[in-house]
């Protein structure tokens, strides 16, 4: 009899050092990308924070929310991000540099899609909806 496991999210991508590896990318995309700098809050937020300490954050998350020992010690998105005003025309530049970032590291479709659903699951906490008046 064959017992088959299955290997957790974290491990399928290969662990603390590639992910770190896509973060670096991701997170420089991220830090330089000229539609997220057009709002002054975020350009400002980017020229505040230490690009190194985002990139071990958004490492330690990542790694924490695909089943990886890491604990994330960061605040909350909301907390993070609700000063921010993050519209969603600029949800949608993240998510171009996060398939960028996907894709020169040749991330496989099933991964990709695991990890976006959980980066999409923070869109509620991250995002400001236009008010309809």
């Amino acid at each position: 009899m064959t017992i088959e496991t299955t290997s957790s999210l974290y491990d399928r991508l290969g662990g603390v050092y590639s992910i770190a590896a896509v973060v670096d990318d991701f997170i420089d995309r991220v830090m330089n990308d000229p539609a997220l700098n057009a709002n002054p809050l975020v350009d400002e937020a980017h020229h505040r924070v230490s690009r190194s300490g985002f990139k071990y954050l958004v490492t330690e998350m990542m790694c924490w929310a695909t089943g990886g020992p890491q604990q994330y010690s960061g605040r909350s998105m909301s907390a993070s991000h609700s000063h921010l005003k993050i519209t969603p025309a600029e949800w949608d530049a993240f998510m171009a540099d996060f398939h960028q970032s996907f894709d020169k590291f040749n991330v496989p479709d099933q991964e990709r899609a695991e990890v976006e659903a959980i980066i999409l699951s923070t869109r509620k906490d991250i995002v400001i909806e236009p008010v309809a008046v």
